[in-house]
């Protein structure tokens, strides 16, 4: 009976192990492919569990995430010759994870330190077709979206990695040129401010100009509208005057001759040599009694 239950344990261990050998697991985050004696037998293997040759078979898994290449520090030279101090990343993972084996014979790090060359030479060629302002802003997006472009052909050819993206994380000039370009750059910007306040000052004068010229125009209207209303009153008032004259030019003679003395007699100091008997003195003479 114990002979039994030993043969029973040896089985059950020998079962498990074949099971072991025979069942393999790959997971979401990993690509995998069945070596065979060897050759390359199954690439591509999607996530699950899957079966194998035990002994004959030998399953190799791999990294399936998007990976992370830092490219040191970089001087390169634009079209100007103006050198650049570029420090830039790649993001990479595996596409052809078959074709990734037979190249790389699996190992990532090669794979990487080879991107990381790519990297290097493709932003040397891109930067020295540009000029450094093209680099730093005026076309930094689409260099990076063709050097992406070009990597990812070339890369998944010779590696069967796909290029996901590449980005400049900090584009620094060497010291022995800062002070020259920030000289440069200060120059410009001082150009740029002195055609700024010239055309400022232009717009400026022309819209003094033309109000003046609308401030002219208005006080010339309003003249003009009021010398016709002034030239209306008087000539209203005259007419007024010579209504009532025609009334009483007596009574009307009368009131002009009253109203003239205060006006003439205003200052004590003031001498006239008048004739008495004139028209000016003719309401001040006693009356004559009848």
């Amino acid at each position: 009976m114990k002979l039994k239950n030993l043969l029973m344990v040896v089985i059950a261990v020998v079962v498990v192990l074949l099971l072991g050998s025979t069942i393999y697991t790959v997971h979401e985050t990993q690509r995998a492919i069945v070596l065979r004696f060897g050759e390359l037998a199954r690439s591509d293997i999607q996530p699950g569990i899957h079966w194998k040759i035990p002994f004959a078979d030998e399953v190799r898994k791999f990294d399936g995430r998007v990976l992370t290449v830092q490219v040191p520090v970089q001087r390169y030279l634009t079209v100007q010759q103006d050198p650049l101090r570029v420090n830039s990343f790649a993001k990479w993972r595996i596409a052809d994870v078959g074709q990734f084996y037979i190249r790389n014979a699996g190992d990532a790090e090669r794979a990487s330190s080879r991107l990381e060359e790519r990297v290097s030479e493709g932003l040397r060629n891109e930067i020295s077709r540009r000029t450094q302002h093209d680099v730093i802003s005026g076309e930094r997006d689409q260099l990076m979206a063709d050097l992406t472009a070009q990597l990812n052909e070339v890369m998944t050819e010779e590696m069967g990695v796909e290029v996901i993206d590449v980005r400049v994380k900090q584009i620094d000039l060497p010291t022995e040129v800062e002070e020259a370009v920030f000289q440069r750059m200060n120059s410009d910007r001082e150009i740029k401010a002195n055609e700024e306040r010239a055309a400022g000052e232009e717009l400026a004068i022309g819209r003094r100009a033309n109000a003046d010229r609308e401030v002219t125009v208005i006080q010339a209207e309003a003249y003009r509208d009021a010398e016709e209303i002034r030239g209306d009153g008087d000539a209203r008032a005259a007419n007024i005057y010579a209504e009532a004259f025609n009334q009483d030019p007596e009574f009307y003679t009368f009131y002009r001759l009253v109203t003239a003395y205060p006006k003439v007699f205003k200052d004590k100091d003031d001498v006239f040599v008048l004739d008495p008997e004139s028209a000016f003195f003719r309401y001040m003479h006693s009356p004559e009694k009848p």
